[in-house]
C-alpha cells in the first residue's frame, strides 16, 4: 500500500530536525517513495512511502510526532488512480 505523510513542523525545532533526520532511517518494511521538504515558513515534510502493512507506520509516528504535526493519507498513483476512473466510467456506461 502507498501512504503519504504530510508533516509540519512544530516551532522552535530546527536544528532537532536537522540533527535527527541526519541519523533517522525508514523502518523496517517501509519502503521511501519520495521524500520532499516544501520551502516556506514552516518546514514541511511531504513523503510518500510503500508499506505492506501499518505496523511500521507507528514507528515513524513515534519518531517524529513530538516535532512535526503529521497526517497520514492512502494514496494511489496517478495512473492507478486514471485506471479506476475509466473502469468506473465504463462501468456507469
Amino acid at each position: 500500500m502507498l501512504l503519504a505523510f504530510v508533516m509540519r513542523a512544530q516551532p522552535g525545532t530546527l536544528n532537532e530536525r536537522y540533527a535527527r533526520r541526519l541519523q533517522w532511517q525508514y523502518p523496517e518494511g517501509v519502503t521511501p517513495v519520495a521524500e520532499y521538504w516544501l520551502h516556506s515558513t514552516d518546514l514541511t515534510v511531504f513523503a510518500v512511502v510503500e508499506a505492506e502493512s501499518t505496523e511500521p507506520l507507528a514507528a515513524i509516528r513515534l519518531a517524529w510526532d513530538d516535532i512535526f504535526e503529521m497526517d497520514v493519507f492512502p494514496v494511489v498513483t496517478a495512473e492507478e488512480g486514471l485506471e479506476r476512473l475509466r473502469q468506473t466510467m465504463s462501468e456507469q456506461g
